[in-house]
Parts: structure tokens; C-alpha cells; sequence
């Protein structure tokens, strides 16, 4: 089953054409035929109608007086005949006829087929005529060569085979650029479509066509349901964190610092803080964003810039300008923000961010801290999975979000062994 538009208008065009130009064929065929046995036809009654007119009775006795010439009618076995014959007897014959005899059905007979004595097809006329002198009617019976007919027919047939056939390209051409033109809105839509995952564009441009129209205000409807509904959930999961933080805050300065509930509040903290996050993520995404990455890397760098130079970390960076995110900003913000502040939090002098492009986005982010080992990688990736609690500050929730946020979006978080010595962060996205 064909599964194209594109290809079931063509089928059924060239379905279509094809019985058109058949039917054509054998139907002009058929008036050609009979146009020119007609003819034959014609020309066979006329000249035994000049037999006929030439025959004289006298003293009861048929006689033809002056055969019309026609040089046909001279060669021998040729094919074309006449004979006259009263009753069963034959009074004149042609040249071309030899010694032989016409066999005809008895009466007026005009279009028939018969077989002369070379085998050969004949086309058979027959006229008979009573006279006032002779007691039996006198017939005339004249032949034409059925097989000159035929190739007079197929002279004429191969032409006409020819031009249905020119036609019939023509027309298949003109097909194909009239389902391409007719689907050229409807491809447009496609890479408009298109353009709007890959974040170019925000909105389907209306098509000139009507029956397209409706479709693409839909879509576009749905485009701006999605990023109003997504605003709307962003703002409920704010307030919804503050009501929360803000009573454990308070609650937290009411205990003192030594008691053992600030334990508490920080785990609660912590797992707000997850769920929440996980909340973001899981949400509607809005269609349509490029986020380019190196503004984004320069920002949070930004951002970092104190406590990098607070323990002496270079930063060095290798981004191709044109680098960019299929998703949100402030989500690639989120996946970048925690993997360099893991890798300034355990590095000791260097920081390295590697950004490569094709189909698909990577971001390599690496240290020169103490790393990990691979049986620890798995766990590091579990919300609140810590691997030194006595380690540098966190809520070990930091790897876990970018894991989640980069599955979200088609991609993926791997944590392997850096050359630098440390962790290397890879971080595979959509571009």
C-alpha cells in the first residue's frame, strides 16, 4: 500500500491516463477501421456498378460489352477480381483471375470475407441485378486484397499509436508538476514544521491555500496553549516552593543549630527541592526554542568566577559559535550550572568545556579533581545519592536534575574518567 499523497495521486493519474489513452486507441482504431473498409468498400460497389452497367442481352444471351479498364484488375493473383455470372454460370472474369471462380453468397453481399485461391484474405462485394431479357439475374461479384486493408490500417494505426504515446508523456509530465504544485503548500507546512522543533521559528506561516488554513491555525493554537500552559505551571511550582521554603526557613532559625531537627529540615529541603525540580522537568515544553550555548557557558562562568578564583581554576573553553540547543534557555542553564559547579567544587586548577555539533549536541565538561570510579557513576545519577557526605557542600541532587533534564529532552548524561585526571561530564542533547 502506497503510504504517499504524493504517490497516490500519481498512481491513480497514471491508472487513469492509461485506460484513457487505451481506450482512445481502440476506439479511433475502430472508426479507422471501418473509415477504410468503407472505403474499399465503396470503391469495389462503384466499379461493379460499372460491370454491371456495361453487361447487354441479346438474342436472350448476357453479354459484357465494355469492362471498365483498371490496370489492377490485369495482374495476376493480385488479389483484386470480378467476374460476371448469371445463375451458376460465369460470363467474364478478369485478367488477374486467371482460370479461377469467385464464391459469393447469393444476392446483395458487401463487406464480407473470403479466401482466394492462393489462400490469400479477400475482401468480397457482391451486386446482382435482374435484366428485362434474361430469364436468371445477373450478379457481379468484385474483391479487394483484405491484406492491402490491413496495411493501409496499420500505416495509419502506428502514427496514432505514436501521438497517443507523446500525449500520454506530456500528460504524465504535467501530472507530476501538478500534484508537486498542488503539495507544495503542504510541504511548506512540513519544513515550517520542521523549523519550529529546531527552534528557528515560533509559529506555522498561514498557507495561501484554504484547506490548509484551518490545520495550521490549529497547530499554532496548540503552539500557544503549550507555552501559556507551561508559564502557568512555572508560576504555580514558584509559589508552591515558596509556601514551603518559606515556613522550614523559619522553622530552621527557631531550632537551634546544634538540634537535631535542622537534620531534618535539610533532608526536607533537599526533597522539596527534588520534587520540585522533577515537577519542572516532567512539564509541557515549549516547542519551537534554540538556545546557543556559548552565551549560555559564559554566564554561568560568570557566575563561578569568585569561587574559581578562589582556588586558583582555569577555565578553558572550545565551542563552535554557531552551537546550539534544541530546548529552553534556562534548562540548558540548569544541565551546564550543575555539571561546572560539581566540576569547580572537586577541581583543583582546571576546567575544561568541550562543545560538539552534528546531528547531535555534545557538551564534554571536565576536571582535574579526584573523579570517580565507574561502579560510582550509577549512583552518583540517584537523587541524594552522595558519594562523600563529608566532601565538599551539596544536596547530591545536582546530577541527578541533569540526568533527568537531558532524558527529557532525548539526551542523555554519561559520567566517565577525564585525561585531565579527574571527572568528564558528557552531556548529549538534541541540537
Amino acid at each position: 500500500m502506497i503510504r504517499s499523497i504524493r504517490g497516490r495521486l500519481l498512481l491513480l493519474a497514471a491508472v487513469w491516463l492509461g485506460a484513457a489513452l487505451l481506450a482512445a486507441f481502440l476506439f479511433i482504431s475502430a472508426l479507422l477501421e471501418d473509415f477504410v473498409t468503407d472505403r474499399f468498400d465503396a470503391e469495389a460497389a462503384a466499379f461493379a456498378d460499372a460491370l454491371l452497367a456495361e453487361i447487354q442481352v441479346e438474342d436472350g444471351q448476357v453479354e459484357l460489352d465494355d469492362p471498365p479498364a483498371d490496370p489492377r484488375f490485369d495482374l495476376p493473383l493480385t488479389g483484386w477480381y470480378w467476374q460476371i455470372q448469371t445463375g451458376d454460370a460465369v460470363i467474364a472474369r478478369s485478367g488477374s483471375l486467371l482460370d479461377g471462380r469467385l464464391q459469393a453468397p447469393p444476392g446483395d453481399f458487401a463487406g464480407g470475407r473470403g479466401v482466394g485461391a492462393d489462400g490469400a484474405a479477400l475482401r468480397v462485394l457482391r451486386r446482382q441485378v435482374s435484366l428485362p431479357d434474361s430469364d436468371a439475374p445477373v450478379a457481379a461479384v468484385v474483391t479487394a486484397p483484405q491484406g492491402q486493408i490491413d496495411d493501409s490500417l496499420r500505416q495509419i494505426s502506428r502514427p496514432l499509436g505514436i501521438a497517443l504515446a507523446v500525449l500520454g508523456v506530456v500528460t504524465a509530465l504535467a501530472s507530476v508538476v501538478q500534484v508537486t504544485a498542488g503539495l507544495q503548500s503542504l510541504d511548506q507546512v512540513r519544513r515550517d514544521l520542521g523549523r519550529v522543533r529546531a527552534g528557528t521559528k515560533d509559529r506555522l506561516t498561514p498557507p495561501p491555500v484554504s484547506e490548509l488554513r484551518p490545520l495550521v491555525a490549529e497547530i499554532n493554537a496548540a503552539l500557544d496553549g503549550n507555552a501559556a500552559l507551561l508559564a502557568r505551571s512555572r508560576q504555580h511550582l514558584g509559589n508552591l516552593a515558596h509556601s514551603l521554603k518559606t515556613p522550614l526557613a523559619a522553622l530552621a532559625n527557631e531550632l537551634p543549630s546544634g538540634h537535631k531537627g535542622q537534620a531534618l529540615i535539610a533532608r526536607m529541603d533537599r526533597l522539596i527541592g527534588w520534587h520540585l525540580r522533577r515537577a519542572r522537568s516532567a512539564g509541557p515544553k515549549v516547542l519551537g526554542q534554540r538556545t546557543p550555548v556559548r552565551p549560555v557557558i559564559d554566564d554561568i562562568l560568570m557566575v563561578l568566577r569568585w569561587p574559581m578564583r578562589d582556588k586558583g581554576i582555569a577555565a578553558a573553553i572550545d565551542c563552535p559559535p554557531d552551537a546550539a540547543f534544541a530546548g529552553e534557555r534556562q534548562d540548558l542553564e540548569e544541565m551546564i550550572g550543575n555539571l561546572c559547579d560539581n566540576a569547580v567544587k572537586w577541581g583543583r586548577t582546571r576546567l575544561a568545556i568541550t562543545v560538539a555539533q552534528t546531528d547531535r549536541l555534545t557538551i564534554l565538561i571536565e576536571d582535574d579533581g579526584p573523579g570517580m570510579a565507574d561502579t560510582d557513576a550509577p549512583r552518583a545519577l540517584i537523587r541524594g545519592g552522595r558519594l562523600d557526605e563529608h566532601g565538599a557542600s551539596g544536596s547530591g541532587l545536582g546530577l541527578a536534575i541533569v540526568a533527568d533534564l537531558a532524558a527529557l529532552h532525548g539526551g542523555g548524561l554519561r559520567l566517565e574518567r577525564s585525561p585531565l585526571g579527574g571527572l568528564a561530564a558528557v552531556l548529549d542533547l538534541p541540537a
